[in-house]
C-alpha cells in the first residue's frame, strides 16, 4: 500500500523508520544506519516525513526536502502522549507518525542553514558569558581566603584584579600570585573571544534587513535582533504576535477549572535565551521612560506605578515581543505614537 507518512526516530548512528498509509496502518518498519538513511529515503516516493525537533533534525529536514519530501518537526513533549507501550525506538517512531496525523498538532519549522549559523554564534557567546561569570565568582571566592574582597560586578573585577596582582603589600604568596596570574590570563582570553562574538553579531546585523528593522523597536539592539532572527527568522510560523510571546514564555501560566480562570506567573516555556533578552531590553526601556510622552513610555510608566517595576518589566517584554513579531512578519518598522 502507498506510504503517506513516515515517522523517523533519529539518533547519532541508528535510526528507526516506520511508514503508515492514509488510514494510519503500519506498512513498513526498519532500522537504518546513518550511512544508509539517504540512500533508503531516496527510493521512496515523495511523502510526509516527520521527526522530533531535536539535535540534527534541521539538517535531515533540509536533506529530505532536496529529495522532494515534505518534512515536519514536532516538539518532543507533544509526541509522548501518543507513545503506546514501553519506550523504545520503534514505539517512538510510531508515536511520531501518529502525532503527525492529528489535525490540531503544532509543528516546528525547520531552520535554514543561515539561521543555524547565527544561532551557533549566540550559543557560543552565551557559553563564554557563563564561563566568564563562573571564573569571576571563583576568583572572588579564592581572593576572599586571602582577605581580599572585590565588588560583584565584572567591571569592578576587570579594574581591581590587575591592581591586586601588582600590589606586593597584600598577603598573596609567590605561588598564589602565579596561579592568580594564570586565572587573569584566562579571563582576558574569554573577554577577547566575547568581543569577537559581538563583532560578528554586529556584522550579521549590518547585512540582515530583518535585524535592522527590529532594532527600530525600543529595547532591541544587535544581540536581541540577531537572536530573534536565529530563533524564528521572519516569524512566519506564528499566526500573530500573541502566539509568539506565548512561545517565548512571556504570558501567564493558566490553571483553570470549572469555568473559573486562574492565571499564575509567566509560563517560562519556549526559548529561555530570547525571553531573557526581551526582559533585559524591557528593563532598560522602563528605566528611561520617565518624562517621555510617547504612548509606549506613558503606558509602561503608569504600569510600573501600579504593579511595581518587575511585573511591569515582564508586561513590557511581552509587548516588545509582540511588536518585534509584527515588524519582522509584516516587514514594517516601529513608529512612535504620541
Amino acid at each position: 500500500m502507498k506510504i503517506t507518512t513516515i515517522g523517523l526516530d533519529i539518533a547519532k548512528s541508528v535510526f528507526h523508520f516506520v511508514a503508515v498509509n492514509q488510514a494510519g496502518k503500519l506498512v513498513k518498519k526498519k532500522m537504518l544506519r546513518r550511512k544508509d538513511v539517504m540512500h533508503f529515503v531516496a527510493k521512496i516516493e515523495p511523502c510526509l516525513i516527520v521527526m522530533e525537533a531535536c539535535g540534527s533534525a534541521d539538517y535531515w529536514a533540509r536533506e529530505f526536502q532536496k529529495l522532494g519530501h515534505q518534512v515536519k518537526l514536532i516538539a518532543p513533549q507533544f509526541v509522548i502522549p501518543y507513545r503506546q507501550g514501553n519506550k523504545n525506538d520503534y514505539n517512538d517512531a510510531l508515536a511520531i507518525a501518529e502525532a503527525a496525523q492529528r489535525p490540531n498538532m503544532r509543528f516546528v519549522q525547520p531552520k535554514p542553514v543561515e539561521q543555524q549559523d547565527v544561532q551557533m554564534l549566540h550559543r557560543m557567546r552565551e557559553r563564554l558569558n557563563k564561563q566568564s561569570t563562573a571564573l569571576v565568582n571563583q576568583v572572588r571566592g579564592m581572593l576572599a581566603e586571602y582577605g581580599i574582597v572585590i565588588a560583584k560586578s565584572k567591571a569592578a573585577f576587570r579594574k581591581a584584579f590587575p591592581e591586586i596582582l601588582s600590589d606586593e603589600s597584600n598577603e598573596l604568596t609567590v605561588k598564589g600570585r602565579y596561579i592568580f596570574n594564570q586565572l587573569h590570563g584566562e579571563f582576558i582570553d574569554i573577554e577577547k573571544r566575547l568581543k569577537s562574538c559581538d563583532t560578528q553579531i554586529l556584522e550579521e546585523r549590518n547585512t540582515n534587513q530583518v535585524c535592522q528593522r527590529l532594532e527600530t523597536t525600543p529595547g532591541i539592539g544587535p544581540v536581541t535582533s540577531t537572536a530573534f532572527y536565529a530563533a524564528v527568522g521572519e516569524g512566519k510560523d506564528f499566526s500573530n504576535g500573541r502566539h509568539f510571546s506565548a512561545w517565548c514564555g512571556l504570558v501567564p501560566k493558566q490553571h483553570s477549572s470549572g469555568g473559573k480562570d486562574n492565571l499564575l506567573g509567566i509560563s517560562k516555556r519556549g526559548n529561555a535565551y530570547l525571553r531573557t533578552l526581551f526582559i533585559h531590553g524591557a528593563r532598560a526601556v522602563l528605566q528611561h521612560c520617565g518624562g517621555k510622552q510617547d504612548r509606549l513610555s506613558r503606558w509602561a510608566y503608569a504600569l510600573a506605578e501600579r504593579k511595581g517595576f518587575n511585573k511591569a518589566c515582564v508586561a513590557l517584554a511581552n509587548k516588545l515581543a509582540r511588536m518585534a513579531w509584527a515588524i519582522a512578519a509584516w516587514k514594517d518598522e516601529y513608529r512612535t505614537f504620541a
